[in-house]
């Protein structure tokens, strides 16, 4: 007989998985420790016109499927009224079956909106009129769909010469969700555009009041920046890279090809990769510092349609998984911090899965007993935040690791209606470790297995990130 779809126990088949949700995982905070919402709208506590404007604006996922499906591109980023591009999305969703985006799509109608209809072209108007009367309330701005998914800290994204007036408002309201920012110095290091890096280079400067003609200018600037962004609650870092950067080098190499970058001059690639390998020291000796956590997310081959990338810029739907060498060049870059004993917690995430194990059994070199799980293989991430990636990330780290230990689920996310990811990934756990426990291979310790998944959902990420929560 089939299950009804999205029911109490979606994706729960067995007693020990429901009772794990529904009675340990269910009701436990969310600790959203990297997204990409716009912090702007969180200080300015944003009422959404539309469902379009919420759901749709900024969301490459559902843009790739509607192309996919066939969809111009006026309707994903062109000048389409906002109707006709939600018309669009609910013709592409029927042909969504089996990939992530279907579960997401109804859970967020259902969670935030009471929608229970499945999204079509015949119930698209009706939709999206009920949507849109909720949305035109108080309850349904910002502030009211972050406490509505009980939402107890976020982490948005920023470049290092952003102001953080928005985060410092925010720490100074009333507003009882913690917002925090993370520290992403990837243009202080992308030495393959030396125009833009000397552009970036020059408003650093006038931000810091710095002479910057050598590297150690440089680095002082940035430690200025780095303190600033510490004053104003920040944590942790995070770094977008296709592989970690490893090559040896010594202060005088990296000083002249910093004169070089001033001067305008194009660096080979050899350059580039040293100096890349002497910033990712850099930065992780900052954030060692500073007690802050580091997160490495590697794997992602961006910007491959040349074309459309002129058109529409970075982050509109054109990156894919990469294939690049890994181990050999992020162990020696973690080795070398460790040497010294200034290797920050560390958060290491793949976007190729076969590099799951390989991650799973590198942090297992670096842990040293200081805190527990100090070196964390990151959850499932971008195309690997489904089902399937899911449950290979968790049943490789629980071969290799701790799943104890683990911090768990993110949202990675710029629409405030991706809450119920957290939802998806603990009725995931919770149906892993159930089907273990049905199956002779876990103890029936329910009181036990649930405390675990109490903690994998938000105890080991409180415990782990340096970061306050406004109730503390």
């Amino acid at each position: 007989m089939a299950k009804e779809f999205l029911s109490d126990d979606f994706l729960l088949h067995s007693d020990a998985a429901r009772t794990l949700y529904h009675d340990y995982a269910r009701a436990m905070p969310i600790y959203d420790y990297h997204c990409h919402l716009p912090v702007a709208d969180i200080a300015n506590n944003t009422r959404f016109e539309n469902l379009t404007q919420v759901w749709l604006y900024g969301d490459h996922y559902k843009w790739r499927a509607m192309r996919t499906n066939g969809v111009n591109e006026r309707f994903c980023t062109g000048d389409a009224s906002d109707w006709e591009k939600f018309e669009q999305w609910a013709a592409t969703v029927p042909y969504c079956m089996r990939n992530p985006l279907y579960h997401w799509t109804h859970l967020e109608l259902k969670r935030y909106f009471g929608v229970t209809d499945l999204l079509s072209p015949k119930t698209a108007r009706a939709i999206y009129d009920q949507c849109n009367e909720k949305l035109d309330t108080s309850e349904y701005s910002v502030h009211g769909l972050m406490r509505s998914m009980n939402v107890a800290l976020t982490c948005t994204t920023e470049d290092p010469l952003d102001s953080l007036n928005h985060h410092a408002a925010l720490a100074a309201s009333d507003f009882d969700i913690a917002v925090h920012t993370a520290w992403r110095p990837d243009r202080g290091m992308a030495a393959e555009n030396v125009e833009a890096l000397n552009a970036w280079i020059d408003r650093l400067a006038e931000l810091t009041d710095t002479d910057i003609r050598d590297f150690a200018s440089y680095l002082q600037a940035l430690h200025v920046r780095h303190t600033y962004f510490h004053d104003h609650g920040c944590r942790l870092s995070d770094h977008g890279l296709e592989t970690a950067h490893a090559a040896d080098y010594t202060r005088a190499q990296v000083d002249a090809l910093f004169v070089q970058i001033r001067q305008g001059k194009s660096l080979t690639l050899p350059e580039q990769d040293l100096f890349k390998s002497a910033m990712m020291v850099e930065f992780a000796l900052m954030d060692a510092d500073r007690g802050w956590v580091q997160q490495l997310h590697m794997g992602a081959l961006r910007n491959n349609n040349t074309r459309l990338f002129g058109q529409l810029g970075p982050d509109t739907g054109f990156d894919s998984i990469g294939d690049f060498d890994v181990a050999h060049k992020l162990s020696r870059f973690l080795d070398r911090l460790d040497q010294t004993n200034q290797l920050p917690k560390t958060i290491l995430y793949n976007l190729n899965p076969r590099d799951n194990a390989l991650l799973a059994t590198m942090i297992g070199n670096f842990q040293d007993g200081s805190v527990a799980g100090k070196m964390q293989l990151g959850s499932g991430w971008w195309f690997l935040d489904q089902k399937d990636g899911m449950e290979d990330q968790m049943r490789v780290l629980s071969s290799l690791g701790l799943l104890s230990r683990f911090v768990g689920m993110l949202t990675d996310s710029r629409s405030f209606l991706s809450y119920p990811r957290h939802e998806y990934f603990r009725r995931i756990l919770c149906n892993l470790i159930g089907q273990d426990v049905d199956q002779g291979e876990l103890p029936n310790d329910l009181p036990w297995l649930g405390q675990m998944v109490k903690d994998i959902c938000f105890n080991n990420a409180k415990a782990y990130f340096p970061m306050t929560l406004k109730s503390q």
